[in-house]
């Protein structure tokens, strides 16, 4: 017999774990390739959901173009909204952690545990006899449903007591703030990449898992099971309610999934505001306080794992776009000078060659973590952002760094809308940490390819790639990211809908 609050869970399990899929497709849209390795270069996929080919050229075939729109009746949210499918994610997770965990102590408290961890190492044979029963299209015998069969009872101890935690532990490292913070943690795993492509498997894992289970609560004993764990009976008199409620479930639970993707598209900007203000208070305990920490510790990447290839989402500044970049480039930015004002005493401007001369230059070995799922390690050469804002007296009022582009884009990627500089916000915090860079260098120390952001590329280690800026043309103390624009913390924010917080 099942108690009320073991089919209460199974209920809301259905429902979140529905969802957590659905957004976990929509990441996976995102850059349908998985690797077990960091650098992401072409050909190195072990699986992906795409045909094209990625060319070695540089720039020739972008993440952007990679990317998948898949329709919102599959995906939530659907239609290429990967920030806001992100956050639905971050959100049904942490729902899904704390679900787990009553779940758990629920079945060790009532001993509902004995239906699920096996006591003898007999359940391997039986649980083998229990599947060529299966396949030979006959069901076990009575005596094996203890309330499950071997097989059962098998696969519903893996995927409780294995793949959930392991999709748990892995999670995590999809933030740029974890493994900036704790280096050594992908490793457990592997790298990053293997630790995605694990979680992936994870969630291959529970859907096999989901389907196979439902499909054996209505084909197997169901006058027994189905009624047990819909209505709470075994009376087999009750089946065809007990059909009749568990059918009408599902089709109200597939619908709500559904519903959720159309009601988050309908006002994108209203789902973006909503999800980041019911996540914000977990974000702002367990991930917004992780910085990078390597400073007197062992380098985590060396110069043997720098990429060979390095994705790009964006392409240099046109001649329609910036005439100006166009113009400095072609002269090797000679008269290039950075602009470093807003909300101070003094503006003041500083040339490549004052850059390197006026500052302690540094040199990172760092990995590039972009939200879609890609990641590639460089070495980058530049000066801290915090020694360059520290000449300038700024005003008290100045509480967040904005960087604009010499690249533009436009609102919502809509060719109708008008071209804007590209522009972003960084938190006091992020803008002062070590690893913030202002870097001319990426894999030499003095230049790098014009796709990836020179003369000057915003660096920082702990947040995602969107919010470090490609062809630095300013900077600026502002007071306030909501007066800028639209009003939430960069051009990706404000059209792509992702966070001014980029760690989860």
């Amino acid at each position: 017999m099942f108690p009320v609050w073991l089919r209460t869970e199974h209920l809301i399990n259905f429902v979140l774990v529905g969802l957590l899929m659905r957004s976990g497709w929509e990441v996976v849209a995102s850059h349908p390739r998985l690797y077990w390795r960091n650098d992401c270069g072409p050909g190195t996929e072990w699986l992906h959901f795409t045909k094209d080919k990625v060319p070695d050229e540089i720039g020739a075939f972008t993440a952007r173009d990679d990317q998948r729109n898949i329709s919102p009746m599959l995906t939530l949210p659907g239609r290429a909204e990967i920030g806001l499918g992100r956050a639905w994610k971050a959100l049904l997770t942490s729902a899904w952690v704390i679900l787990g965990v009553v779940y758990i102590v629920g079945l060790f408290s009532t001993g509902q545990w004995r239906t699920l961890v096996p006591t003898s190492w007999s359940i391997i044979p039986d649980a083998w006899h229990s599947l060529t029963s299966y396949l030979s299209g006959h069901v076990p015998p009575s005596s094996a449903f203890q309330p499950f069969d071997p097989l059962q009872q098998l696969m519903y101890f893996a995927i409780v007591f294995l793949v959930a935690p392991l999709m748990i532990v892995t999670g995590p490292i999809m933030s740029p703030a974890v493994i900036g913070r704790f280096p050594w943690y992908p490793k457990i795993f592997g790298n990053r990449q293997a630790a995605r492509s694990i979680h992936f498997l994870g969630m291959a894992l529970i859907t096999v898992f989901m389907i196979v289970h439902i499909t054996l609560v209505f084909v197997v004993r169901p006058q027994k099971n189905l009624t047990a764990m819909v209505l709470g009976s075994e009376d087999p008199a009750r089946l065809h309610t007990a059909v009749l409620v568990a059918v009408v479930t599902i089709v109200l639970v597939v619908a709500l999934w559904i519903a959720l993707s159309y009601l988050t598209l309908v006002n994108r900007r209203r789902s973006q505001r909503v999800l980041y203000a019911i996540t914000e208070p977990l974000r702002r305990m367990v991930l917004n306080p992780m910085h990078p920490r390597v400073n007197g510790r062992k380098p985590a990447y060396t110069d043997a794992d720098i990429s060979p290839f390095h994705w790009v989402n964006t392409r240099t500044p046109s001649q329609a776009e910036s005439a100006e970049y166009v113009a400095l480039a072609a002269d090797d930015f000679k008269d290039y000078r950075l602009q470093v004002g807003g909300l101070v005493a003094e503006e003041k401007s500083f040339s490549l060659a004052e850059l390197k001369q006026d500052f302690e230059v540094v040199h990172q070995i760092q990995m590039h973590t972009c939200m879609q799922g890609w990641t590639g390690i460089a070495k980058w050469t530049g000066v801290r952002l915090r020694d360059v804002l520290a000449i300038v007296e700024k005003k008290p009022e100045a509480r967040y760094v904005m960087f604009t582009s010499f690249g533009l884009a436009q609102k919502n990627y809509n060719p109708d809308d008008p071209l804007r500089p590209y522009y972003t916000c960084l938190p006091l915090d992020v803008a002062m940490e070590d690893e913030t860079i202002l870097a001319w260098g990426m894999n030499d120390p003095d230049k790098m390819h014009p796709m990836y952001g020179p003369p000057i590329r915003l660096r920082a280690n702990s947040i995602h790639g969107y919010k470090m800026v490609k062809w630095v043309k300013s900077i600026e103390w502002i007071a306030d990211y909501r007066e800028i624009q639209d009003g939430q913390g960069g051009t990706r924010e404000d059209s792509g809908l992702q966070y001014i917080n980029a760690r989860i």
